[in-house]
């Protein structure tokens, strides 16, 4: 399983349809691997392998940006090694914690008081998409959010329940012209590689 350990920077380039104002947009993106590694790592494997390179935006709407959903009837990344989809467990961190728990939220362990260490915060807080009732149902769809006073820190419903990973630093406020149908040209990792251990693109599937 790749894992981040430590910190990546990535550039996301869209390609913005039908607006006048904006054509094409690059995103910086910090992911965060010291408190959520398979998360980031799992993302950083899959802008290696350029699986989101050419993809849509595929939901925009008041309260987030989401794209990940490949072609076909697989809702995930298609591991050729297994011909199956990679999943990824929940991984979140909580504050005072030595690691992040797995495959649970916290509601769910009855830790209504507990503070996460990447909360849904900030506009352009970037995080897993999954089933809402298979915890450990994430691949490689992922949102951002574009609405933070909607959702304050670990005040909100989405905080310990979806696995956050990552914050837009430059040109986040671009996130709210996006569109359903604008494209993701391409993601480059621009620093941090080195901290990615067990990619798997490396791998001879």
């Amino acid at each position: 399983m790749p894992l981040l350990k430590g910190r990546a920077t990535v550039d996301m380039k869209v390609k913005v349809k039908d607006n006048p104002n904006v054509q094409d947009c690059v995103f910086r993106i910090v992911l965060d691997g010291y408190n959520a590694p398979v998360t980031a790592g799992n993302f950083v494997d899959l802008v290696e392998r350029h699986f989101y390179d050419g993809m849509e935006i595929q939901r925009a709407d008041g309260f987030v940006v989401q794209t990940g959903d490949p072609e076909g009837p697989a809702e995930g990344f298609i591991d050729p090694s297994t011909e199956k989809v990679r999943t990824i467990p929940l991984e979140i961190m909580v504050v005072g914690d030595k690691s992040p728990v797995y495959g649970a939220t916290l509601e769910e362990l009855g830790r209504y008081k507990a503070q996460t260490r990447l909360p849904f915060n900030a506009f352009g807080t970037m995080a897993m998409a999954r089933e809402e009732f298979e915890n450990n149902s994430a691949s490689s769809q992922v949102f951002w959010l574009k609405e933070s006073e909607l959702t304050p820190s670990n005040a909100n419903i989405l905080d310990g329940r979806y696995a956050v990973f990552g914050y837009v630093t430059e040109n986040e406020g671009y996130l709210a012209d996006l569109k359903v149908g604008d494209v993701v040209e391409s993601i480059q990792v621009v620093s941090g590689l080195d901290n990615l251990v067990n990619p798997s693109y490396k791998i001879v599937g």
